[in-house]
């Protein structure tokens, strides 16, 4: 019985990394390019709502993508302070919500499959490191 709650762990722990790793290639390119771009810039490819944001805005959005990007991994990654991952998560599922409702707001119905996506990533990474695969901090 040992070995199936083992081989369940591993399997969990696994997928529970690939889910980190997306949201992190994901919310880092995301983010880099909201720290890079200019609004017309992201006009240009698509991001329409960029156009009317506050560049502030639109640079502290990048910012925390960035930050999200880097604490959905590193913490786990290290084991140092492991529960930072679960927040980082939180975070980035934070920053979809909102993203849905703007999306919502300016009738961008299309990204909201995206959106999901990502929170429902978010989350899965939230209780999977709570209850299926708990990464436990270095001694």
């Amino acid at each position: 019985m040992t070995t199936i709650q083992t081989n369940s762990s591993k399997k969990w722990n696994i997928g529970l990394w690939v889910a980190q790793v997306a949201l992190a290639a994901m919310f880092a390119m995301a983010g880099f390019m909201k720290l890079t771009s200019s609004p017309a810039d992201m006009a240009a490819m698509g991001m329409l709502w960029a156009e009317n944001a506050p560049v502030a805005l639109i640079k502290f959005i990048g910012l925390a993508e960035v930050l999200g990007a880097i604490g959905v991994i590193l913490p786990a990654a290290t084991r140092i302070k492991p529960d930072l991952t679960k927040l980082a998560a939180l975070g980035l599922a934070t920053i979809m919500v909102l993203a849905s409702g703007v999306h919502i707001f300016r009738g961008e119905f299309e990204v909201l499959p995206v959106n999901f996506v990502l929170f429902a990533l978010a989350a899965l990474v939230i209780w999977g490191r709570n209850r299926k695969a708990p990464i436990a901090p270095r001694t």
